[in-house]
């Protein structure tokens, strides 16, 4: 705590470089690198760790299930301290964070590309089995990759653009959201082309330069906390404007308080179900994809269509958030993740396909605005490290689960089928209850 105390004085706003001196509002850089956070997160994010699956299973000799579950156990692991997580960035700030972030996950993907070979190694020199030894170094390499780039790595990318920006904050966010949707869509493409040049081994090691070193060294330089510590006001407004509103400006929560409202824990719910059910879909999107008579080209592009789709929801409804509440979001979020399940069930057929890709597409849309504004417009900003820490393991244990439960379904049924009739289920019923519980703090900035 202390070294890190003693790191953070040292790096003053003005190293290497004044950021306050810039010709141009540096908001605009740390929305810049709030997406590219968000992007090189791609190796701890589930559409990142799929296209990896079917070479794990080779490489290794686990089962599909035993990969999920192992993937589960990791995941789950790693939401228990993301909370903890979240008061490390209200205490020491995105730069910290991020560099810290970057390094772990950069090491992660490293160790996860010789799981096999160690596995192996360990069997012979100890006498233990490869396949047990091979889980348990999984499990753990999921714990990284998940911990660090699901989890802290998009955590603090999102928070630190909100410092930055507030009377646009909906539309700065969504305008990310759009570069994010397109990169998240064609990383699957990407991966599995450079798997197919390199190999998934060497791929790994790319991955793990870029997303490690390289960028904690961006982050290092260019990276700052928030425009205070550099002169500046949110927006770029001056002095005197800035002054009036942070006199009006919100209350903040403390996580103490917002564990108490039941608003939090239904948003969370609702952001948590599409973790489970997007990640389940992507964890086993060649295997859903080939049941319903499809190829893995097919799986792959599916993501393209979706993501257009996403992207213009995205902007437009970010851009809206900016002057309406987030309610009926909210409520049209969780109606087009019904569509999307639905659609899943028939993905055999082209209305099942279309559906699929307009359910998730809406969806995923709005849960980028949701994800964004919601903590933030409702709490306020001083506790955001740990209130959207709370929030990121809630949604990262939903992603564990996501992928298992798919698989033990179509274990016990032969059909991918039962695992969306349960979101349904659950979705359904969480539409209910959001459309009567009044949301009393949900009021957009003045502008």
């Amino acid at each position: 705590m202390q070294g890190l105390t003693a790191i953070q004085r040292r790096l003053r706003a003005d190293w290497p470089f004044p950021a306050g001196n810039t010709p141009f509002f540096y908001g605009w850089v740390i929305a810049v690198l709030s997406t590219l956070g968000f992007l090189f997160s791609v190796p701890g994010q589930t559409m990142g760790m799929a296209v990896f699956a079917d070479a794990f299973i080779e490489a290794t000799g686990l089962s599909r299930t035993e990969l999920s579950f192992a993937y589960m156990l990791g995941t789950i692991t790693s939401a228990l301290f993301l909370t903890r997580a979240g008061r490390f960035y209200d205490h020491y700030g995105p730069r910290i964070v991020l560099v810290g972030a970057s390094l772990m996950l950069g090491t992660a993907v490293g160790f996860i590309s010789v799981v096999d070979v160690l596995s192996q190694a360990l069997a012979e020199r100890f006498f233990g089995s490869p396949i047990i030894l091979a889980f348990g170094l999984m499990t753990l390499a999921y714990f990284g990759v998940r911990f660090s780039g699901q989890g802290i790595m998009t955590s603090a990318s999102g928070n630190m653009l909100l410092m930055w920006f507030e009377r646009n904050r909906g539309l700065v966010s969504g305008s990310r959201g759009v570069l994010v949707s397109l990169g998240f869509s064609l990383a699957p493409l990407g991966l599995a082309m450079l798997i197919d040049s390199w190999g998934w081994r060497q791929a790994l090691w790319w991955l793990a330069i870029v997303v490690g070193p390289v960028f904690a060294m961006i982050c290092l330089v260019l990276i700052r906390d928030n425009p205070q510590v550099c002169g500046l006001n949110a927006d770029n407004l001056a002095t005197s404007n800035s002054s009036e509103r942070v006199a009006n400006h919100q209350t903040s929560y403390t996580l103490q308080q917002v564990r108490k409202n039941p608003v939090f824990w239904l948003y969370s719910m609702g952001l948590s179900i599409h973790a489970l059910f997007g990640t389940a879909v992507t964890f086993h999107i060649v295997a859903i994809f080939e049941q319903a008579g499809r190829s893995r080209a097919e799986a792959f592009a599916y993501f393209i269509p979706q993501a257009l789709v996403s992207v213009v929801v995205n902007l437009s409804a970010s851009a809206l958030a900016d002057y309406m509440r987030l309610k009926p979001l909210m409520l049209v979020m969780l109606l087009s993740f019904i569509a999307g399940a639905i659609g899943l069930i028939f993905l055999q057929s082209d209305v099942g396909y279309w559906t699929l890709v307009l359910g998730f597409g809406v969806g995923g849309g709005l849960w980028g605005t949701l994800s964004n504004l919601v903590f933030i417009r409702h709490y306020g900003p001083k506790h955001l490290g740990e209130i959207s820490g709370l929030n990121a393991a809630l949604t990262v244990f939903a992603s564990a689960i996501g992928p298992l439960l798919f698989s033990l379904a179509f274990d016990r049924t032969g059909t991918f089928a039962a695992g969306p009739l349960m979101c349904i289920a659950a979705l359904v019923a969480l539409f209910v209850v959001c459309l009567f519980v009044p949301q009393p703090l949900d009021t957009p900035p003045s502008r």
